[in-house]
């Protein structure tokens, strides 16, 4: 609506008297954009479907790209070494593991046999005995030692036991420490020599004993506690009632024990599985690397205890499978012989052989498939792959650079100069250690 010629149109009330011209109207048409004054004519024709080609490198619509959180495909992902450099699944574990040991069979299956014949001399002197003593007591029951003989030889397995049992836990956690140096340099294709390997490992080597033993005190601390409420109970005349009564009572406070042992032990053991790697790669103490395991396993703790139990079952396996026949051949010499000095000598000879062989083929499988899982835990819980493929690339057109590699597991890996370390890390620049 106007006033007469020439003056503006009506504008509702508080709008500006001057307003920006109609959008494709007439002048003084207020039309939504698209509409227009003119008489509408027929729509335009519409053009086949293909009538116009589609447009070079056109992108294909979205989807999550299988193979991990981060996106990566299997067959995308770099495999400088015995692992591609992605979060790993089970089969990657084990086919890296296996690798580990095909790849560097000096530094596995060599320095685990050393080991491992080592540590099974004692334990196999003292079956040894003990089957002699039988063998003794079936060829005359009626001798006068013929209930001394039996308690001899279970006395001097017993002692051979516990001296054996020594001796493995100095060399396991020993090669345990020269193994995690052997991985972190095989995860890059890098090979290594033992004595490269001891020389990283050896000043890690206290902190791997004292790991040991606190965690050994932590895994055996509710049996040791059963066992001095039982002393202190016998002590002040508990069971000093009937037979069965006091029979039926430890039966069912052991069942009872026994069931929520259990569960105590498989938690604790799950999360502290990752400590030993991260004492040996990342240079931590014994508290801090505890710690640095139950982060890490935190919110993954039903996958990793499956992989450690199925390692463990695979362990026992093979170790049957390789240790059986000359346990039974040790066996069978020293009860058929009588307990001669030969005999006993070539018992303890298979028995030794035996155990040195299983042994040499577990150390490194349990300790492989340990430290891959520490490996795959860093890739999923902080993206540690992509620090991976990084120096993969870099050390591939600039050359493997042992150090570098060895120093790319500690946290501090990549930090800024002048930053602060990652929980007490000396500061490493994408290069190698600041100067």
């Amino acid at each position: 609506m106007t006033d007469g010629p020439g003056s503006t149109p009506d504008v509702p009330s508080g709008w500006a008297a001057e307003q920006p011209p109609p959008y494709g109207g007439a002048a003084g048409s207020w039309a939504s954009p698209g509409a227009s004054d003119t008489p509408a004519g027929p729509p335009p024709p519409v053009p086949p479907q293909d009538a116009y080609p589609p447009a070079p490198h056109a992108p294909a619509p979205y989807a999550p790209a299988p193979g991990g959180p981060y996106g990566h495909r299997p067959q995308d992902a770099p495999r400088p070494g015995i692992i591609p450099l992605r979060p790993l699944a089970l089969g990657d574990i084990l086919d890296g593991t296996i690798k580990l040991i095909r790849s560097n069979p000096k530094a596995t299956l060599g320095l685990s046999a050393i080991v491992a014949a080592i540590t099974a001399i004692p334990t196999a002197i003292g079956e040894a005995f003990s089957f002699g003593s039988v063998g003794d007591l079936m060829n005359d029951p009626y001798a006068a030692d013929a209930v001394s003989g039996p308690l001899a030889g279970g006395v001097s397995q017993l002692v051979g036991g516990i001296i054996g049992y020594v001796m493995t836990f100095v060399g396991t956690t020993v090669l345990t420490g020269v193994l995690t140096r052997v991985l972190g340099r095989a995860v890059f294709g890098g090979r290594i020599t033992v004595g490269e390997a001891w020389r990283l490992a050896r000043s890690r080597v206290p902190a791997l004993f004292g790991l040991v033993l606190l965690q050994g005190l932590i895994l055996l601390l509710p049996l040791l506690a059963l066992v001095a409420v039982f002393v202190s109970l016998a002590a002040a005349g508990a069971f000093d009632g009937t037979v069965n009564t006091t029979a039926g009572v430890g039966v069912l406070v052991g069942l009872l024990f026994f069931l929520a042992y259990i569960p105590y032990l498989l938690f604790f053991y799950t999360r502290l599985s990752l400590a030993a790697p991260a004492v040996v790669l990342e240079g931590r103490g014994v508290t801090d690397a505890m710690s640095r395991s139950w982060r890490l396993v935190k919110g993954d703790s039903w996958r990793v205890l499956g992989i450690l139990l199925l390692t463990s079952l695979l362990a026992a396996v093979i170790s049957s499978v390789l240790a059986v026949p000359f346990t039974v051949g040790g066996m069978l010499v020293g009860i058929l012989s009588g307990g001669t000095a030969a005999a006993t000598v070539i018992a303890a000879i298979l028995l030794t052989v035996g155990q040195a062989l299983a042994s040499m083929i577990t150390f490194p499988f349990s300790a492989g498939v340990a430290g891959l899982l520490y490996a795959d835990r860093r890739m999923r819980a902080e993206a540690f792959d992509l620090v991976l493929q990084t120096a993969a690339a870099r050390n591939q057109s600039q050359g493997w650079v042992h150090a570098g590699i060895d120093d790319l597991w500690h946290p501090g890996y990549g930090a800024e100069p002048g930053s602060a370390p990652y929980h007490g890390a000396p500061p490493y620049g994408p290069y190698g250690p600041q100067a």
